[in-house]
């Protein structure tokens, strides 16, 4: 998520420092098989503490509804202070289709249940599409489809600011026309001309195995469809992010049916002609590796500024790698930006068998499955969150890899899973999502 205008998304505890939102939508909760949680890791000087935590399940005090068999609590995620307090809040999705996501308000003491409030969507996606400098929610309901037709999705935009007495601004129905016929998949936000409104983006399932993407420019009332061919399709990860400098956010596609990212690069006028996207995979030169059709580049992306140059860099994962015969093991690949653009000179490839990075290669870890960039001990350099949901068995894990000026490093690595923080674990799916 990227903005220029709103810098309070990160930080959930107001101390200065990016906090990680961990979901775990797999695990069993109070007996309810895949109701699934979201585990908080809070930043600080020394970086994530297995300590430091707080864990949000249906059966938080304040948080509303229960546990649910199948809800996948803590399948997408959201953040941003929406009620102008200095806190970061959390937006809680599901995977459900039927159940509500949950506004978990940020504190000085972190998270808690306490002002919760249920919002009518599976996924939330927050950003200021009004330029009012107050943060809006934009609300999806779907339930994914199992087969080649999509079973539609509805959609609402909540002007902010959302009180903890529970009020907010205006409501209004979002391309219902078009939404109908779409699974939203995921979705981003970030200001692509500099005007301070927030553009957004969707990843959706369009039928017969394919995905498309839908773009949203901001305006005053609120987001207005975009033409088809102004941004590429893609499946896999998506995201904005300054990845030459110039003030103008980029927005980045992945796609694994190509092995690819697309960076869309962003203007004073909005975003940029077809004729200048530029792509990515690992058959780039200077990105490690050899394009395959299992490797699955793009699954994830994240963008941040991991050397403090003032440009932001991409983590991209690359979930399906091989290595050896452990099929799916998975890798994480990290491009920098430049004055010029994104380049392939230079890049890092991180896997669990990288020096310095704990754990081994395994199949079907699927290490890279969800990837952040944030930084967590306030040093001005983006860290890498990186998560493999296939690891010990589907339970799943985190690592986190720092920032510096030379590019991501393994010393001081962290890895954590369910286990270390006493979560509920057996097939979790720990780090299904990070935020």
């Amino acid at each position: 998520m990227f903005s220029l205008s709103l810098p309070v998304r990160e930080d959930l505890d107001g101390d200065g420092y990016g906090d990680l939102a961990i979901g775990a939508p797999g695990a069993t909760v109070a007996g309810h098989a895949k109701a699934g949680y979201v585990t908080v890791m809070y930043g600080g000087p020394h970086g994530l503490s297995a300590t430091r935590r707080t864990v949000i399940t249906r059966s938080t005090d304040g948080i509303p509804s229960s546990a649910a068999t199948g809800e996948g609590f803590g399948t997408q995620l959201s953040r941003g202070d929406l009620d102008g307090d200095g806190y970061a809040d959390l937006v809680i999705g599901n995977r459900a289709g039927t159940s509500d996501a949950v506004i978990v308000r940020g504190g000085r003491k972190g998270l808690s249940g306490s002002g919760a409030r249920s919002v009518p969507a599976t996924n939330p996606q927050t950003g200021d599409f009004d330029g009012d400098h107050k943060l809006d929610l934009a609300l999806f309901r779907t339930r994914p489809s199992a087969g080649d037709d999509p079973n539609g999705s509805t959609a609402t935009v909540w002007n902010g600011p959302f009180t903890r007495a529970g009020k907010h601004g205006a409501e209004a129905s979002l391309d219902a026309d078009h939404l109908k016929y779409y699974d939203i998949k995921g979705g981003a936000t970030g200001d692509v001309n500099g005007d301070g409104l927030d553009e957004l983006a969707l990843t959706v399932y369009c039928g017969d195995g394919s995905y498309c993407t839908r773009f949203y420019t901001g305006s005053a009332s609120g987001p207005a469809l975009a033409p088809d061919d102004t941004v590429p399709n893609g499946n896999g990860g998506i995201d904005f992010g300054d990845l030459n400098g110039d003030g103008y956010a980029d927005l980045l596609v992945g796609g694994t049916d190509f092995s690819q990212v697309t960076v869309v690069y962003g203007a004073a006028s909005g975003l940029r002609p077809r004729s200048t996207w530029a792509r990515f995979s690992p058959d780039t030169p200077g990105v490690p590796g050899t394009a395959s059709d299992v490797d699955r580049f793009g699954a994830a992306v994240s963008a941040a500024d991991i050397t403090g140059d003032g440009i932001d860099d991409l983590a991209v994962g690359v979930p399906g790698t091989e290595l050896g015969y452990d099929d799916s093991a998975g890798a994480v690949d990290i491009l920098y930006g430049t004055k010029t653009g994104l380049t392939g000179e230079g890049a890092q490839s991180f896997t669990q068998n990288t020096p310095g990075v704990p754990g081994t290669a395994e199949l079907s870890d699927t290490f890279g499955s969800a990837v952040q960039l944030l930084d967590i001990n306030g040093n001005g350099y983006a860290d890498l969150a990186a998560a493999a949901v296939g690891e010990d068995g589907g339970n799943g894990a985190v690592w986190e890899l720092r920032g510096r000026p030379t590019g991501v490093v393994t010393d001081a690595a962290l890895l954590v899973g369910p286990k270390a923080i006493g979560a509920p674990c057996a097939e979790a799916g720990f780090g299904g999502e990070v935020r």
